[in-house]
């Protein structure tokens, strides 16, 4: 049940064509289900206006399938797997809507949202080789509902590159800034924006970037106000935030 079927329930209850009785099991009904494995939970986008997303890293192929599946009976229409491996997504049995993007390693079970928030999200990276964790930024967004706008490559090693793009910077309702080696960009992007902007750093970068902790406590010790960190090569937790704030509320 989402938040929508909910106010429709609501609204029956109001109206008398449903009794509160009814209404109270319906509310009762499967809140997760235990299969073994898991316990797919329900009723979270009641709770959180988003439903569960299934982190794929460490589960079997077997285990994705049965899980997303699982939230699809559940009544879950969008179902959003991250860090889905090739080999999952081949297993996956295709009897349910699915689609994946290798290059970000999000799986997709049913559809995207109709962008429904309320501006514009602007993904930007660095360098090409952050492209994986902004995908995988980019379409948790779009999946979740938010108009999306990439622009990659615009690392400050070459800042004319990220100043050709100033107009969407402007007007951006918020800005995810990913970037590895000494991840500046995240800096100089928040002293242009009028906007939140949540740093993503990534472990791109050579030896003494530490698997992206460089990039990580430059991010922490921006002296641009507005930026906000997510952990190293976190893309899926920097959209799903994105998308929260995009939908607070008409930008002033």
């Amino acid at each position: 049940m989402n938040e929508k079927e909910l106010r429709e329930m609501l609204r029956q209850v109001a109206e008398g064509s449903l009794s509160p009785e009814d209404a109270a099991l319906k509310l009762r009904e499967a809140p997760f289900t235990d299969i073994d494995i898991a316990k797919p939970d329900h009723h979270r986008s009641i709770r959180q206006g988003i439903g569960e997303i299934v982190y794929g890293a460490g589960k079997t192929p077997e285990q994705i399938d049965r899980i997303a599946h699982s939230l699809w009976e559940g009544g879950q229409k969008t179902i959003l797997i991250t860090r889905m491996s090739r080999e999952a997504a081949d297993y996956f049995n295709r009897d349910i809507p699915f689609t994946y993007s290798e290059e970000g390693r999000i799986g997709i079970v049913g559809s995207k949202k109709t962008p429904d928030g309320d501006g514009m999200v602007l993904v930007m990276t660095a360098g090409t080789s952050d492209i994986p964790v902004a995908e995988e930024a980019a379409l948790t967004a779009e999946t979740l509902g938010n108009e999306v706008c990439r622009v990659y490559d615009v690392g400050v090693s070459g800042i004319h590159r990220l100043l050709s793009h100033v107009d969407e910077i402007m007007k951006a309702r918020v800005i995810i800034a990913i970037a590895g080696m000494e991840g500046a960009l995240a800096s100089v992007v928040g002293g242009l924006a009028d906007c939140p902007v949540i740093a993503v750093p990534t472990s791109v970068g050579y030896g003494t970037a530490f698997g992206g902790v460089t990039a990580l406590l430059s991010m922490l010790n921006s002296c641009a106000s507005g930026v906000s960190v997510v952990n190293i090569d976190n893309g899926f937790g920097a959209g799903y935030l994105a998308s929260m704030i995009n939908h607070l509320g008409e930008k002033k």
